[in-house]
C-alpha cells in the first residue's frame, strides 16, 4: 500500500516509525513531516489544512490510505473532502467524519452527547454573548474550583481552573467578550471541579467494532511535580498502575460501549481512534474530553506497545472488520520524556541547533522528533516541544531514568525537560 500521512509532530514521527515496519506499507508520504519522519518516509511539504492539494497529491502518487494525526482538519472535514469527491473516495481514511469529529471540536456537542447517552461526566452548563449575564450569575454561585473551558479548538489551551470566583468572572469576561481564545471562546463551557487522578484511555473503532489500546497518563504542567503553566504535553507512561483488569471493566461498561453505541445510534461516521481523557473519582472514571485522534504525547508510548502490524489493524478499520483484530500488547512499562524550548510554553525561540542525536544509541529506548526541522546536515528546533525520549523498562523509574539519560546527550540552546515523569508511581 502507498500511504499519507497528516502531520508533523512526535505522534506522526511515532506512527511513522511503526508504518515503516508494516508488511503492508510500500511506500510512505508524510505532510508536512518533520526531520525525524524523513527516517521512514518522504516528506511532502503540504499543509494539514490543504485539503485540495493533499487530494491532488494522492492522485498523482496513487495513495492507498490517508491517515490523518492533527484533530484540526479532522474538525475542518478532511474526511467528508475524501468520500464526497469521487476521484478520492476509494482511498481510506483513517479518521471521524465533521460532523463525529465534533465531539472533540465542540464541548458543548461532547457534553451533550454524553448526556444523551448517559456516559458519567461533570455536570456544566454553556453560555456564549446571548447568555453572558445569565454565565455571570451563575459563576457566582458555582462552587469552588469553577473548571472555564472554551468551546472550539484552542490548541491545549482553552481549560482554566480557577480558584476564586474573581478570577473565575475575570476570565469568562476575556473569553466572551475580549476573545482571549478566538473563536473556539464564543462559546463557553462552565463545570463542576473532579478532584481524582487523570488518565488517557484510546480506542480504535470502524463504527460498529472497537478494540482497546493501550492506556496512558500524560503530564501537563510545564513544571516539576505538575507546577506552573499547562502546555502540550511534557511526558507520558504507560501503562497506569491504577487502571487494572477491573478497573477497565467499569470504563468499558460505562463509557467506551456507551460511546461507540452513541456514534451508531446517531449514524456519525467514524472510523478511526477515539481518545477518551478520564478523570478517576474514589474509583469510578469520569469522561473530562474526547479527542478525535490519538494524543501527543501519549501516542509515543502507546503505540510502541502495540506488537501488532499497524497497517493491517487499520485496513481492519477501514473496512469494518475490525471484530477480526486480537490487540497484542507488550507488557512492558514504557516512558516518554518531552525536551522542550527555553521559555514554552510561552514564547520561545526555534532555529537552535540540535546535538547528539546519533551519538548515543540504548537498547530499549528511541528518539522521536516533535518540533524539528532539517537543514542540509544539521537539525534545527523548530517549535516549543522539540524531542520525546521514549523508554522500555521493568518499572517506571527504570524507564524514565533511561529516558533522562538518553536526553543528557541531547543539547540545544535553552532545552528544558522534566527528570519527575512519573513521580507518583514511582
Amino acid at each position: 500500500m502507498n500511504i499519507l500521512l497528516v502531520g508533523g509532530g512526535g505522534r506522526e514521527h511515532t506512527l511513522a516509525w511503526k508504518i515503516s515496519k508494516s508488511s503492508l506499507c510500500e511506500k510512505l508520504f508524510v505532510a508536512p513531516g518533520n526531520a525525524g519522519t524523513s527516517q521512514f518516509g518522504v516528506n511532502v511539504d503540504i499543509s494539514v489544512n490543504n485539503f485540495a492539494v493533499l487530494a491532488n497529491f494522492c492522485l498523482e502518487n496513487a495513495i492507498d490510505m490517508l491517515i490523518v494525526g492533527p484533530e484540526e482538519p479532522l474538525v475542518k472535514g478532511i474526511y467528508n473532502f475524501f468520500k464526497d469527491n469521487t476521484a478520492t473516495a476509494h482511498i481510506q481514511v483513517i479518521g471521524p467524519s465533521k460532523e463525529a469529529a465534533q465531539l472533540e471540536g465542540s464541548k458543548a456537542f461532547a457534553k451533550a452527547f454524553m448526556d444523551r447517552h448517559k456516559i458519567p461526566t461533570a455536570a456544566y452548563k454553556e453560555f456564549d454573548a446571548a447568555t453572558y449575564e445569565e454565565g455571570i450569575q451563575y459563576i457566582r454561585n458555582h462552587t469552588l474550583p469553577i473548571v472555564l473551558k472554551a468551546d472550539g479548538l484552542a490548541a491545549g489551551k482553552g481549560v482554566i481552573i480557577c480558584n476564586n470566583h474573581i478570577e473565575a468572572l475575570a476570565e469568562f469576561q476575556l473569553m466572551i467578550q475580549h476573545s482571549k481564545f478566538g473563536e473556539a471562546g464564543k462559546r463557553v463551557v462552565i463545570e463542576q471541579f473532579l478532584d481524582g487522578i487523570e488518565v488517557s484511555v484510546f480506542v480504535l473503532t470502524d463504527g460498529k467494532n472497537y478494540v482497546v489500546l493501550p492506556e496512558a497518563k500524560d503530564y501537563k504542567k510545564i513544571g516539576k511535580w505538575d507546577t506552573g503553566p499547562n502546555t502540550g504535553g511534557m511526558g507520558a507512561v504507560s501503562p497506569v498502575p491504577f487502571v487494572d483488569a477491573e478497573y477497565m471493566k467499569i470504563i468499558t461498561q460505562k463509557i467506551i460501549e456507551p460511546t461507540i453505541e452513541g456514534l451508531q445510534k446517531e449514524a456519525l461516521d467514524y472510523k478511526g481512534f477515539v481518545f477518551i481523557g478520564l478523570i478517576n473519582v474514589d474509583g469510578e472514571p469520569f469522561v473530562i474530553e474526547y479527542n478525535c485522534r490519538l494524543g501527543d504525547p501519549e501516542t509515543e508510548v502507546i503505540i510502541p506497545r502495540i506488537e501488532n502490524d499497524l497497517i493491517k489493524i487499520l485496513s481492519a478499520t477501514a473496512e469494518q472488520r475490525l471484530n477480526e483484530i486480537d490487540i497484542v500488547i507488550n507488557k512492558q512499562t514504557v516512558v516518554t520524556v518531552m525536551a522542550v524550548s527555553g521559555g514554552y510554553p510561552n514564547e520561545h525561540e526555534t532555529g537552535k541547533i540540535i546535538t547528539g542525536l546519533s551519538d548515543t544509541k540504548i537498547e530499549g529506548t528511541i528518539v522521536f522528533h516533535a518540533g524539528t526541522r532539517q537543514e542540509g546536515d544539521k537539525v534545527l528546533t523548530n517549535g516549543g516541544r522539540v524531542i520525546a525520549v521514549t523508554s522500555f523498562g521493568n518499572s517506571i523509574a527504570e524507564a524514565a531514568e533511561q529516558s533522562n539519560y538518553m536526553l543528557e546527550q541531547i543539547d540545544f540552546e535553552g532545552m528544558y525537560f522534566r527528570e519527575d515523569i512519573g513521580y507518583e508511581f514511582r
